[in-house]
């Protein structure tokens, strides 16, 4: 009965200090100072072993570089890979529920900025639960978010052996197009209102890595709303639809403003996996080659 007793106070200790993570204790010499993508300093375990993902590129680069067994958490978009589904989920990327976060002690919780989380770091923090921020802008902003999370995570090696992957096969697509005069692409986000990929979205990045010049790729933000004026005005040639994976069809059919353009007119209207485009992770690149074909197909013959 004693030990009973001494175990139900040293329980309800843990939760009156607001359930803190499993390695967590005031003054641990294991704390290690770390820096995330958006230059903020965090304290973390030496070894961090339970995590939470608030984002689908988060979730895939974990796995990708061998640590998604520290997952405890994710939202209901993480479904790649399978194992992914099978994690606690915790709501939505832009409506977690921060009780089932807590709930789940995690060490660190993965967010990016598009997540729109930035009101609730204060909370986890007074958990002490530390966030951590990634906000890749383009295809080197990826490459640098899997170096980071694989230095949070000790996984330098796993993740050298997937960039070394990645890094070749991005210059063997850019080393295929750099000789091709570039394609004026349109990137329709939606059909309907008609939203596009701007200046700071990464997916510029790809297109332009790809052999192709966004008509969109001045316009400011990430993926901003466009108005029918401009897309007719803008006159692409070809446009490429995002749509299927996780998605579904919502975007298969091209803006009614866009269909006077002189790439449906030449029927160079192409549909990629939104997952390969949207989700700035490994699979980013899977996606930069669908798109090379799609733009060059003279060169993938």
């Amino acid at each position: 009965m004693r030990l009973n007793r001494t175990y139900l106070i040293a329980l309800l200790l843990v939760c009156v200090v607001g359930c803190a993570p499993r390695n967590y204790q005031p003054g641990n010499a294991q704390l290690r100072q770390f820096k995330d993508e958006a230059g903020r300093t965090l304290s973390v375990p030496a070894r961090v072993d339970r995590l939470v993902s608030l984002a689908p590129n988060l979730t895939e680069i974990v796995y990708a570089i061998g640590a998604g067994d520290r997952l405890v958490g994710n939202t209901t978009y993480c479904d790649y890979p399978a194992q992914a589904r099978q994690v606690e989920k915790i709501g939505d990327t832009l409506h977690p529920s921060i009780e089932r976060i807590i709930a789940l002690r995690p060490q660190v919780v993965l967010v990016s900025t598009a997540s729109q989380l930035e009101a609730f770091t204060k909370q986890l923090n007074d958990q002490g639960i530390a966030v951590y921020v990634s906000d890749p802008h383009d295809l080197d902003g990826v490459f640098h978010s899997i170096a980071s999370l694989s230095e949070l995570l000790n996984q330098s090696s796993a993740a050298q052996t997937l960039l070394t992957d990645l890094r070749a096969r991005t210059n063997a697509v850019e080393n295929a197009v750099k000789s091709a005069a570039p394609v004026a692409v349109f990137y329709q986000v939606s059909a309907q209102p008609l939203y596009t990929a701007g200046r700071d979205s990464f997916v510029t990045d790809l297109i332009r890595r790809a052999g192709g010049k966004s008509v969109t790729a001045e316009v400011p933000g990430a993926w901003p709303k466009f108005s029918a004026e401009s897309a007719l005005a803008a006159r692409p040639e070809t446009i490429i639809l995002p749509t299927g994976g996780s998605l579904g069809d919502t975007n298969s059919f091209v803006a009614d403003p866009l269909k006077s353009s002189p790439a449906v007119t030449n029927g160079r209207v192409y549909k990629i996996n939104a997952d390969h485009l949207s989700r700035p992770g490994p699979r980013s690149i899977t996606g930069l080659e669908e798109m090379a074909r799609s733009l060059h197909p003279e060169l993938y013959k």
